[in-house]
């Protein structure tokens, strides 16, 4: 197989996996980023060590394949952890939910948690709280978060009356 061409669409290839892996992540949560980041390192390395021994030895292709499809499979685990954790949101207006109810349900007093060091200087405290859900609260412990570019407040998930009722607003960076 004669592969002298592969070599003039490296910077195409490259170009491609890193929008590829890149793209998602402005305006996602944080675990969302760092998802796609450590994906996109460890496919890069596994992709490298695959391609370099493989019979063509083609590190480089197989480094942005590997990133590439790295980044897409961490960021996608990392979503999935914001959307659990509730903290993705950087309005109120995306934070609503349809859930509306003549009176809003009494959570169950706080539980007892642990503040941990913090990880860094830019990360904020994200206290545990109990969270409305589809079978009711349920409870999310706190943890550090670093905020979404230009966000620097966290509002806590609340009840907001609304229209004769109460709608269910989640989490959200503000």
């Amino acid at each position: 197989m004669d592969y002298s061409g592969v070599k003039t669409q490296y910077p195409l290839l490259l170009t491609l996996g890193l929008a590829l892996s890149c793209g998602g992540c402005v305006g996602t949560g944080p675990n969302t980023q760092q998802g796609a980041v450590a994906g996109g390192a460890l496919g890069a390395l596994a992709g490298a060590i695959i391609g370099n021994n493989s019979s063509s030895h083609n590190a480089l292709a197989g480094a942005v394949i590997g990133g590439t499809a790295g980044a897409v499979a961490g960021g996608t685990l990392g979503n999935a952890a914001d959307h659990r954790n509730g903290t993705i949101y950087t309005s109120e207006q995306e934070a609503t939910t349809n859930v509306v109810l003549a009176a809003p349900p009494a959570p169950p007093p706080p539980q007892t948690e642990v503040v941990v060091t913090q990880p860094a200087p830019e990360f904020v405290w994200i206290s545990g709280c109990w969270v409305w859900g589809p079978r009711g609260y349920f409870w999310a412990p706190g943890h550090w978060e670093r905020p979404p570019p230009y966000h620097r407040y966290y509002v806590a998930p609340h009840w907001q009356r609304r229209h004769g009722g109460y709608v269910y607003i989640q989490g959200y960076w503000r």
